[in-house]
């Protein structure tokens, strides 16, 4: 059965349009995603109608949670490459020694986090930035985070690897079914049985746990890739592998994490009306980044598994698809965003001074926006193709290298006050843009050549 599935995997990684592949593996990756901003929206809006310092205990655990998917992340799409080569040379045993031991590391991760973090977690939630007023209701939802961590963990890695081997409508299925859960849960513990807080929390760990578990079921049944514990290995090429392949996802997610706080430590001397018009905009260009991110990750398997299997042209193909369809849809939704950018601000918040900032902020970021396909493909097809130190260093770049200094300079150097936090992601985001063009131009012309070099060696 396992070889049966194995034979129409391979078929449908290397035969038929790769175009339609892509969108095939991308739109359910996108549909997650959407999904997934969706819930924060709705979470942000349940646990805010209870106070301020209640919605600023979600801000203290989006941080933990973020600190989660980035070794989520690392360990997912770290293994996940491995997977497809190994698929690639007709290994599966070799491919599950790589998803057994990312996903029983994982859970290790998070029964660490849960134990430590239960143990510590009124020094911990401080940690992250929690005050004392804030303080009680973090610690209630962060009960539950931690309670659910290493179901959180497990359902990202099993979600990744059923993406890597061309199962992304199961993947979507458990996170999307995850994030609906969440969403009625909150209206069931916080509106219905005035749970507050704590019923937050409670409806996240709940629903975390529910989509891990639907995800092991699709895995178990539908994965080439087994799970068993005897699969496990701690040979040194095998960890430093999802490791170092994983490493730019976890800088990726981790430095989102930095460049949030540095942006609300920034903005604050300004206002709240400057802290909340931000969050809007910030909000906003993580939902239409999503279909850049969604359909550049239905790439990746394509690319991962062409690439170990030397089909260079349908690599380069593909690339080149992905780039201009996220260009052209992502390139929508900026025109549509500065045509109506007071309105789409207006849409989250109604206060005049959010609105004015707001529309500002919006219209720099829409600009961005065009060129944001650029780095994302960059970043992820390097990863893909295990070019790892080059994806370190893309990741490195957007939230980190280059943000990080750009607002201090505008905002401290140039004095621009709340401009210079409008200008900073978006003059970043070009900045990152310009620096990963040539390694993108540079992979397409050298997997141009070298398919053309390998079709010569293949005789008529």
């Amino acid at each position: 059965m396992r070889m049966d599935r194995g034979a129409a995997y391979h078929k449908q990684m290397t035969e038929g349009s790769v175009a339609k592949l892509i969108v095939r593996l991308g739109i359910p990756t996108t549909i997650s995603m959407l999904i997934s901003n969706i819930y924060n929206l709705v979470d942000t809006y349940f646990v805010g109608t209870l106070g301020t310092s209640q919605q600023g205990a979600t801000g203290i655990l989006f941080t933990l949670q973020a600190i989660l998917q980035a070794f989520a992340f690392m360990l997912g799409h770290g293994s996940g490459t491995h997977v497809a080569r190994k698929l690639a040379e007709k290994d599966r045993e070799g491919a599950s020694n790589y998803v057994a031991t990312a996903f029983y590391v994982g859970m290790g991760i998070g029964v660490l986090l849960l134990i430590f973090g239960i143990i510590f977690l009124g020094p911990f939630m401080q940690a992250l930035g929690s005050s004392e007023t804030i303080l009680p209701y973090a610690k209630d939802y962060g009960l539950w985070v931690l309670l659910s961590a290493p179901f959180l963990i497990g359902s990202l890695i099993l979600n990744n690897i059923l993406r890597y081997e061309g199962k992304a409508f199961y993947a979507m299925i458990g996170l999307v079914s995850g994030a609906l859960l969440n969403i009625l849960g909150d209206y069931i513990f916080i509106t219905v049985m005035g749970l507050g807080v704590f019923g937050a929390g409670m409806s996240t760990g709940i629903s975390q746990t529910i989509s891990f578990m639907i995800l092991l079921v699709f895995f178990v049944l539908k994965a080439q890739t087994r799970l068993s514990p005897k699969l496990i290995t701690f040979k040194k090429d095998v960890l430093s592998d999802i490791v170092v392949s994983g490493l730019p996802s976890f800088i990726r997610q981790g430095l989102a994490s930095v460049s949030g706080g540095v942006l609300n430590n920034v903005t604050k001397p300004m206002g709240d009306a400057a802290v909340a018009a931000m969050s809007v905009v910030n909000r906003y260009s993580n939902f239409v980044m999503c279909v850049g991110l969604g359909v550049g990750q239905g790439f990746q398997p394509v690319a991962a598994y062409n690439y170990s299997s030397k089909n260079y042209d349908r690599v380069r193909r593909g690339c080149l698809f992905t780039l201009i369809f996220t260009t052209g849809v992502i390139g929508a939704l900026s025109i549509l965003t500065l045509l109506i950018p007071k309105q789409i601000v207006g849409a989250f918040n109604s206060d005049p001074e959010v609105i004015r900032l707001g529309e500002t902020a919006l219209v720099y970021a829409a600009w961005s926006l065009f060129v944001m396909p650029i780095s994302v493909l960059a970043n992820l097809t390097f990863q893909s193709i295990r070019k790892s130190w080059t994806a370190t260093f893309l990741s490195l770049l957007r939230n980190g290298a280059t943000f990080i200094p750009i607002i201090f300079i505008l905002v401290y150097g140039f004095n621009l006050g709340f401009q210079g936090v409008a200008l900073a992601q978006p003059v970043s985001d070009i900045l990152t843009a310009a620096i990963s063009a040539p390694f993108l131009i540079v992979l397409l012309v050298r997997l141009r050549k070298i398919g053309e070099k390998e079709q010569e060696k293949t005789p008529d």
